[in-house]
Formats: structure tokens, C-alpha cells, sequence
């Protein structure tokens, strides 16, 4: 039988206390209560006022919970502490009469630390509920999941209902994703602490403010456990007032922690009004997606072309690109004795927030529009990337990465690669394709896919990073290492990343840096991996413009100018499973890189896991297992150094096991590569079919008054996507400082598919994102084909609409002045 009040018991006594004030204020008598309506108590709105106090409510329907003198301390030695202006007085009760007395309007927050089961009646729970109408503020411990379990409404108001779990106490990490609230700004990202955890009947997230949470992964969480995203602490502002819960707090012993007191201060802070926060930042009704671009006109491409990268300029307009496949209805040529093999256009279109109208800006003739099918036929060059000049709205400078239709050479299938610089009339939206200026160029081989890269992005010295792929075939290496030395067309390899990736000398496979300067050209800036000069085994075998080396496919790359971290991400091989012979299986990667280093393929991946060499004369037989602290490129397909720098570990990994597979090493240091051994170090993702999509960091601009933008919560986030929207990650991670760029995971991550919405009707295939100067976020969804554009190709907007901080400037408890 569920607890509840009708509405119309809600709306009589709502109406009684309207008619009670009014008669009182017009100096009449208030008409009676019947009986069996008791009228709720007239509080202040907000209750409680400048002298804080906050009431600590200990009943029980059973025997009173073990931690209630621990909780009654803690909160008491909490109000005594600290900054006078932050102090609060406390009164502990287990009498719930308190919540139908006119006294409970003193109090600034109310904590539950009770035991299970029903401990008020239902006119004392009108009176908790009028209570936070008015502006309260409540604070739930532990077992206070357990009361009132008939009420909708106070399960509302906790948040979440436990089910079964463990009952003894163990230790566990706490992830303290939340680094501006007050409950949890001061605590370690990763927070070791031992405690009786609850598990849910239903996961919270989405429709509260999730603020930490507990890693399933570091303790037995038992029957009903909810997976890596397992809530702990929360926040929601709610029926008008503001509710707290933390799941911790199930032992006394953790009342004295210095940590878990600082949790519960943060918490009061917010709940009496003495402290602003954000408590809205994760719910997923805050959030708006929106489609902005509409299918293209039957055989033309108005609106978008086969989606590849986009870029957000200063006054809000959104520049995107398509890489050259045209829509369903064109032409495709795969014939190399047709000159019109694989022509295609790479489209750039304009999006003018302010009128809605896209432009096509331009277009450009390239080559890559050969459709889908084997290796031999397909191919991913074309219109790979862009970027825009850090003054682009003084000079209209755009940077384009291409493979140009007219520099292909069909009897060697050789191509050009370049980046060039173009002017886009900045009135009329249109690209003078007669102002390029050929910054940099280098050779590709076009005989067979794939690979090709594009990203590009500026550091805060305005030295532009381009993303290139490793120009390599997939097949040949059974999925694992792109080792084989032994294919090749007229001398040319296609199914060896050590000619491209692993060499030197190359510039595919790398992440590149250069420094353009206003005459086209472009200088080297200083710790760059080489400077090109370098005398190593006879000289002339390195490339100056090389920053990372050893990475496959990083197709999109982002530098956070506030730290001028490098993120990259790239796709992985094809192997299905690990391989005792051959090494690990396809890992996706996601780098934070700190400097400039070698990523590792085609000899290494993940945290340093080797891969099996092999060469000629019989490349189906392995040899010794690559050293990743002193890699060799030993192909006869490699122009460069034989002696590599070391492998630097990365940041993410995932296979379609798991994320971050690791295994036990035997003494040389070679993993096992046993499925059965396996463990995973990052439980949030997996893989399948998977194609990283790296994100950007959000920076959270407290000058602008945008109305739309992402709330500071999202403040040095990364985000880390895959084209594909089922088990593949689309998350928000959180890095730690002392780690980052030296192979440390990431201590936390969010998952952001119910905000940036998945499935036949959503963003299902994510070929890009980026945050507007605004703070909102654009989204391009490549289409449900591949090597074509369809219905379904879009730009999408992000857009945040949850409001500001509470409480309210003007109902903090103590103004400024006061202290």
C-alpha cells in the first residue's frame, strides 16, 4: 500500500494556509481546520535565516542506527569549525513533531541520519515537503535511503532506493568527478575510504547530480551491483529547495575522517544556503539537441557532404567539411585507366548560427570518391581536415588538409598529400579557391586504403599540429601488427606502417608541427621529436616537423590552449582477440600527450604491450617480440632510423573485450595474451566494431554571459567518443595532473550518451565535435552509410539550459558584507 497524500489533501491544506495568512493579514479569524487535515506549519521562504542552524533528526521505526552519536559529533564539530562566516549552529531530535511546528521554518538545513523504515506520519512528511517548498534544504546519510519507502515523493527527494548488496565494510576508491562543489572540490580525485556501500535499484544518474562515485572495481559490491557507473554522492535541487545524499556514512568510524567531514561541510554549506552550487550540470533534461542542418536537395549538396571535421569559429560560425563521397545518386570511377578515377569534392559549408542559413562556402577537387568494397577498391583520402587561422576574422585564413585530384599519378598510384591556406570571404561566406598558398606536401601510395588522418588544431603559440595516417592497409597481418614488408605495388609498400608510421623519415603516421608564417611557408619550432638534423646512422633520416610518431589513423586531435596539452586519438587494427603468436588484439587509442614521443605502432600499443616482429623472407613467421623501451625498425621498407625512441604508454586503450586489457608478464617483460587472463583497468568501455572520434576539453568562460553555454562542471574535461553509439565510449574523462602524458588512465569518466543523444534518430555515428566560443557544442553525424553522405548526415547543436547555481544570489544565507 504506497504512502502518499491525494493531491486534493495537498491542494486543501495549500489552500488552508493561504486563507489562514490572508485572514490574519486582513485581521479576521482563519476558518478551522477539519481534523483529520491538519494544516502544515507557515514557514519563511527561504526558511531559516543569517543565524544558520541546521536541525540533525535521528528517528527510527526500529532500533536507532549505530552511527547517530558519530554522525551528531561530526555535524556539531563541522559547525564549530572554520571561517566564522561559514559556522552553524546544530539541534539533533528523534522527535519528528518537530517537522508540523512552526519551528522547523528556523532551521537553514535539515539532516536525516536515520535508520530504516517509516519514521514520520504522513502529516509530518506534508510538513518535511512544505519545509523544502519553501526553500529548505535537506541532507540524507546512508540509511535515510531506507525511509518513508512507500513515499514517491521522498524517493524523489533522496534520490535512489538501495537493494541488496554487501553488509560488511570494505575498503574502496571514491571518484570525485566533481571539482568545483563545495562538497567535494577539496577531496583526492581518487578517494581511498573504507564504508558499508549500497548499490541501487535504480542507477540515479541522469535525473540527479552525480558528484562522485564508487568503483565498482576496487571492492565486492555483490548481488544488484550497478556497474562502473556506480553513483555515491548527489545533489539535485528539488519541490523548491535543495536535497544532499551521500551513500557513505554507514560505519561511526567514518565520521571521523578528516576527508568524509570535508564531504558532509561542502554538503551543509550548499543545503543551509551559506555556499553556491551547481547541482544541475548532469541531468539530462538541462540539455537540448538539436539538428541544425537539413538533408540535402535531391542531387545537390546544400547543405552538407560526406561529413569529415569541423571547426567553430570566433563570432559563432561553424565551418565543415565533406571528404569527397558523394551522395548515392553520383557516379563513382574505380577504373585507373579512367583520369576521373576516384574524383571526387570536398565540400566546405559555413553554418550562420545567427540566421540559420548554411553556405556552401566552396569546394574543392580531390581525390579519394571511389565508393566502398576491398582495400584495393575503397580509399579514405580526400578532404581530410580544417582549420582556421587564429586571426581569422581579420585575414578569413583556412587551412586545408587534401589529397588534390590533379597531383594523382596512375600508373604508380602515387598521390600528393598537402596542407594549404585559402581566404573565405568573411561577408559572403564563399572560399577564394584562387588564394591557396601550399604550406606543406609529401607522397601517399593510393593502390590500396586506408588510413589517412586530417585532424588539425593550434597551441596557444600558434604552432598548428596536422594529423596524418599511417597510408597503410589493414589486411595482411591477420589484424595485428601492419607489419608485412611483402606486398607492394611497383616498389612502393602498402601493408608495412614501419615504412610510414615507424620510419623517421616519413610523415605519415605521425602528428606533425609547424609554425606558418604570413607568406605561405612555415618554420620548425623548438622540441619538435627531431629537428631533421640529427647526424644518427649517416644522417638525412629524420623529418623535423615530426612531433608524435607511431600512431595509425588519428583522425581528430585537439590542443587545450590553456595547458597546451595535446589529445589524440586513433583507430586501431582489426585483430578480434589477443594472439600468444602475434600480440595484443585491435586496441583504439586515446593519447594526452606532454611532449613530443613515439606512440608506439606499428611495434607496440596500449601500456607498452609489444607486437611479434616479422620480415622477409617469410613474413607468416614471427620473430622476437619488439622491445618498446628500445624499439628497432628493421623492415627494408624503412628509409629512416633503425634505432627508434622509446614507446610512451597512452592514456586509454580498448578492444572489444574491455577497456585498458592487461595482462601478467613473464620475466622479459612480454604480456601472456591469454583471453582468460585478461584484466581490464578501465571497466567504462568496450569496443566491437569501433573507430575512436577524440573530443575536445571544455574550457567553462565565467566572463561570458551566454545563455546556452555548458556549465563550469565540464570545466578540463576530456571527451573521448567512437564513431559507433553502442558499448563504444562516449564519456567525459577526468585525467590527474601528476599523471598525465606519462601512460596514466584516467581516474574518473561520465557517460554522455543521454546528453548527446544516440540511436536511429540521433547522433549514432560521431565523425566529429567541437565547443563553440559560446560554450555550446557542435556535433557532426557522419550518416548510416560509409564513403557516401545520406539523410541522416548532419550537424547537430548542443545547447545547455539548466540555469544558474543555487540558491539564488539573493537568498544566500549571509551576504558578503556579513562575512
Amino acid at each position: 500500500m504506497t504512502k502518499r497524500r491525494p493531491r486534493r489533501r495537498r491542494a486543501a491544506l495549500a489552500a488552508l494556509l493561504f486563507g489562514a495568512v490572508t485572514a490574519t493579514m486582513l485581521g479576521g479569524t482563519p476558518a478551522a481546520a477539519r481534523p483529520e487535515e491538519r494544516p502544515r506549519p507557515a514557514l519563511p521562504s527561504p526558511p531559516g535565516g543569517d543565524d544558520v542552524k541546521v536541525l540533525v533528526f535521528h528517528g527510527s521505526a526500529g532500533d536507532e542506527a549505530p552511527t547517530v552519536d558519530a554522525g551528531i559529533e561530526a555535524i556539531e564539530r563541522i559547525g564549530n569549525q572554520g571561517p566564522a562566516a561559514t559556522r552553524f549552529t546544530v539541534d539533533a531530535t528523534a522527535d519528528a513533531s518537530v517537522f508540523t511546528t512552526p519551528k522547523l521554518g528556523t532551521y537553514n538545513a535539515v539532516v536525516f541520519l536515520t535508520g530504516a523504515g517509516d519514521v514520520l506520519d504522513p502529516e509530518q512528511e506534508a510538513g518535511l515537503e512544505t519545509y523544502m517548498e519553501a526553500g529548505g534544504g535537506f541532507l540524507g546519510i546512508h540509511g535515510a535511503a531506507r525511509n518513508e519507502p512507500y513515499s514517491d515523493w521522498f524517493t524523489g527527494l533522496i534520490g535512489a532506493r538501495p537493494t541488496t548488496g554487501p553488509a560488511t565494510v570494505q575498503r574502496a576508491v571514491v571518484e570525485v568527478g566533481d571539482r568545483g562543489h563545495p562538497a567535494t572540490k577539496d577531496l583526492p580525485l581518487e578517494w581511498k575510504r573504507p564504508d558499508t556501500w549500497l548499490n541501487w535499484k535504480t542507477n540515479p544518474s541522469g535525473q540527479v547530480h552525480t558528484v562522485a562515485r564508487v568503483r565498482e572495481s576496487s571492492y565486492q559490491p555483490g548481488t544488484g551491483a550497478n556497474g562502473w557507473d556506480h553513483p555515491i554522492s548527489w545533489c539535485r535541487d528539488y519541490d523548491g529547495g535543495r536535497s544532499f545524499y551521500t551513500g557513505m556514512g554507514g560505519t561511526a568510524a567514518g565520521f571521523r575522517e578528516t576527508d568524509f567531514r570535508t564531504h558532509l561541510r561542502g554538503a551543509l554549506l550548499w543545503t543551509t544556503r551559506l555556499a553556491r552550487a551547481d547541482c544541475q550540470a548532469t541531468i539530462t533534461a538541462n540539455y537540448k539537441a538539436e539538428r541544425v542542418t537539413k538533408p540535402n536537395q535531391p542531387g545537390q549538396a546544400d547543405q552538407i557532404g560526406e561529413p569529415h571535421g569541423l571547426v567553430t569559429a570566433p563570432d559563432g560560425r561553424v565551418l565543415y567539411i565533406g571528404r569527397g563521397g558523394s551522395d548515392n545518386s553520383a557516379p563513382v570511377v574505380t577504373d585507373w585507366n579512367d583520369p576521373d578515377i576516384g574524383k571526387g569534392l570536398g565540400q566546405i559549408h559555413v553554418y550562420d548560427p545567427k540566421t540559420g542559413k548554411v553556405t556552401l562556402a566552396g569546394a574543392l577537387t580531390v581525390f579519394g570518391n571511389k565508393g566502398g568494397g576491398d582495400e584495393l577498391i575503397k580509399n579514405e583520402e580526400g578532404l581530410l581536415g580544417i582549420e582556421l587561422d587564429p586571426d581569422f576574422l581579420t585575414n578569413g585564413w583556412v587551412y586545408l588538409h587534401y589529397t588534390p585530384h590533379s597531383k594523382i599519378n596512375r600508373d604508380t598510384r602515387m598521390a600528393e598529400r598537402r596542407v594549404s591556406r585559402f581566404t573565405l570571404n568573411l561577408k559572403t561566406d564563399k572560399l577564394d579557391l584562387g588564394s591557396e598558398k601550399v604550406l606543406l606536401s609529401w607522397p601517399v601510395q593510393i593502390h590500396s586504403c586506408c588510413h589517412a588522418g586530417g585532424g588539425m588544431a593550434w597551441d596557444s603559440e600558434r604552432n598548428l599540429y596536422i594529423a596524418t595516417g599511417d597510408n597503410n592497409s589493414s589486411q595482411f597481418s591477420d589484424g595485428y601488427s601492419g607489419n608485412n614488408p611483402q606486398p607492394n605495388y611497383k616498389g612502393v609498400s602498402f601493408a608495412d606502417a614501419r615504412r610510414t608510421a615507424g620510419n623517421t623519415n616519413n610523415l605519415n603516421g605521425k602528428i606533425l608541427r609547424i609554425h606558418p608564417e604570413a607568406d605561405g611557408t612555415y618554420t620548425l619550432p623548438e622540441g619538435n621529436l627531431f629537428t631533421g638534423k640529427e647526424p644518427d646512422e649517416g644522417g638525412g633520416k629524420t623529418r623535423g616537423e615530426i612531433y608524435v610518431m607511431g600512431v595509425r589513423n588519428p583522425a581528430r586531435i585537439f590542443v587545450d590552449k590553456k595547458t597546451d596539452i595535446l589529445y589524440a586519438g586513433w583507430v586501431g587494427p582489426d585483430a578480434g582477440e589477443p594472439s600468444t603468436t602475434w600480440g595484443p588484439a585491435k586496441y583504439d587509442t586515446f593519447a594526452a600527450i606532454t611532449k613530443a614521443g613515439n606512440h608506439g605502432w606499428p611495434f607496440c600499443m596500449g601500456n607498452k604491450q609489444p607486437y611479434r616482429d616479422r620480415n622477409l623472407p617469410d613474413p607468416s613467421k614471427p620473430l622476437g617480440w619488439y622491445d618498446c623501451d628500445a624499439p628497432k625498425n628493421e623492415s627494408p621498407n624503412n628509409n629512416g632510423l633503425v634505432n627508434l625512441p622509446p614507446v610512451t604508454g597512452n592514456t586509454i586503450w580498448y578492444s572489444p573485450q574491455g577497456g585498458a586489457p592487461d595482462y601478467p608478464r613473464n620475466a622479459d617483460g612480454i604480456p601472456s595474451y591469454k583471453a582468460s587472463e585478461a584484466k581490464f583497468l578501465l571497466p567504462w568501455l568496450k569496443g566491437g566494431g569501433q573507430a575512436t572520434m577524440n573530443g575536445p576539453v571544455y574550457r567553462y568562460d565565467d566572463t561570458s554571459n551566454s545563455a546556452t553555454k555548458w556549465p563550469a562542471y565540464w570545466d578540463g574535461k576530456w571527451f573521448v567518443g567512437d564513431f559507433y553509439d553502442a558499448d563504444q565510449p562516449r564519456h567525459a574523462v577526468v585525467t590527474d595532473p601528476r599523471t598525465v602524458g606519462k601512460g596514466g588512465l584516467p581516474v574518473h569518466a561520465e557517460s554522455l550518451k543521454k546528453i548527446i543523444p544516440v540511436g536511429a534518430d540521433g547522433i549514432r555515428n560521431l565523425m566529429d565535435w567541437k565547443f563553440a566560443p559560446d560554450g555550446s557544442l557542435y556535433v557532426l553525424d557522419y550518416g548510416r552509410g560509409f564513403f557516401t553522405s545520406d539523410a541522416k548526415s548532419a550537424l547537430w547543436h548542443i545547447t545547455y539550459k539548466g540555469g544558474e547555481p543555487t540558491p539564488l544570489a539573493k537568498d544566500v544565507a549571509r551576504k558578503a558584507e556579513q562575512r
